[in-house]
C-alpha cells in the first residue's frame, strides 16, 4: 500500500469514528482501534462499501444496517450459564452473602446485556432462591436491535446448551425450534438503553455483572468504568466480570477479591 492510500485510509476511518460519535453518542476511540476497525472494515466490505464515509452516509438512511453495525460493534455473542461454575458461584455463595447483609430487597444490573441471556440467568436464580419478587432488575444495553431481541424472550436450543434441565425444565416453553422464556421473568426485567461509557450510573446496586465486554476497552476505558462501578455499588456489593477480565489491582477501585471474578466494595 503506499503512503497517500495509507493516510488516507486512515483519516476516512478517523472521520468514521467522529461522525459517529457526534450522531450517536458511541465513542469508538474507547475500544481498541485494530480489533474494531478490522470489524468494522470486513462489515463495511461486506455491504460494498469502499470508504467508510460512504458506509456512514448509508448507515444513516438504513436502519437495518445501523443495526448490523451495532450487532458487529458490540458482538452480540451470548448464552444461558455462560460459564456456568460461576453461576453456582453466585448462587450458592455470593446471593447468600449479600441476601445476609441487605435482606431480600435486591437491587441488580445487567450492564451490556446484549439479547437478555445473561439477565434472564439471573432472574432464572433469583426466582429459585425466592428472591426475584422482591429484587430490582435492570438491564441495559446501547443496542436497541439486541435490546428488542431480549425483550421478546424467545431463543434457539443451542442457547441453553448449558442451563441445568430442571431450570430449564421450570422456566422455558418450547415452540418448534424456539425455546420462550416465562412472562413471569420476562416481567421481572427492566430492559433499557444504555451507553457505559457516557451514561451516569444509578447508585446503590448490591450487584453488578458485566461479562464479557470489558476486554473490548482500551486500557483508560476500563479504568473509568471500574471507577463507576464502584461508585454505582453500596459498601459490600459486588461487581461480577467475564472469565478472561480479572481486575489485578482491585484495590485501587475499592474492590477486593470475593471469589474468581467477584470483586465486593469495601465498607
Amino acid at each position: 500500500m503506499l503512503i497517500n492510500d495509507t493516510i488516507h485510509s486512515d483519516s476516512d476511518y478517523v472521520g468514521f469514528i467522529k461522525k459517529v460519535k457526534d450522531n450517536t453518542g458511541i465513542d469508538l476511540s474507547q475500544y481498541k482501534e485494530a480489533q474494531m476497525k478490522r470489524r468494522l472494515t470486513t462489515l463495511r466490505t461486506k455491504n460494498g462499501f469502499s470508504t467508510f464515509s460512504a458506509f456512514f452516509d448509508a448507515m444513516l438512511k438504513d436502519k437495518t444496517l445501523f443495526y448490523e453495525f451495532l450487532d458487529r460493534m458490540t458482538i452480540n455473542v451470548s448464552e444461558f450459564w455462560r460459564n456456568p461454575n460461576r453461576w453456582e458461584v453466585l448462587r450458592d455463595s455470593i446471593l447468600p452473602q449479600l441476601q445476609k447483609n441487605n435482606g431480600k430487597n435486591l437491587k441488580v444490573w445487567s450492564a451490556a446485556c446484549s439479547t437478555g441471556e445473561e439477565p434472564y440467568t439471573l432472574s432464572m436464580i433469583l426466582a429459585d432462591k425466592n428472591l426475584l419478587s422482591s429484587t430490582t432488575l435492570h438491564a441495559t444495553d446501547i443496542d436497541d436491535g439486541a435490546l428488542e431481541k431480549a425483550k421478546k424472550g424467545m431463543y434457539l436450543e443451542r442457547s441453553l446448551k448449558d442451563v441445568p434441565a430442571d431450570v430449564a425444565k421450570r422456566h422455558f416453553t418450547a415452540d418448534g425450534h424456539m425455546f420462550h422464556i416465562s412472562d413471569s421473568l420476562k416481567k421481572a426485567v427492566n430492559f433499557r438503553k444504555g451507553n457505559l461509557l457516557t451514561d451516569t450510573f444509578e447508585t446503590g446496586y448490591d450487584l453488578i455483572v458485566c461479562r464479557n465486554v470489558m476486554i473490548y476497552f482500551t486500557e483508560e476505558a476500563k479504568n473509568m468504568l471500574y471507577h463507576k462501578f464502584a461508585n454505582s455499588l453500596r459498601p459490600g456489593g459486588v461487581l461480577f466480570v467475564g472469565s478472561t477480565e480479572q481486575i489485578f489491582s482491585p484495590a485501587q477501585y475499592g474492590f477486593e477479591t470475593s471469589e474468581t471474578f467477584f470483586y465486593y466494595k469495601k465498607g
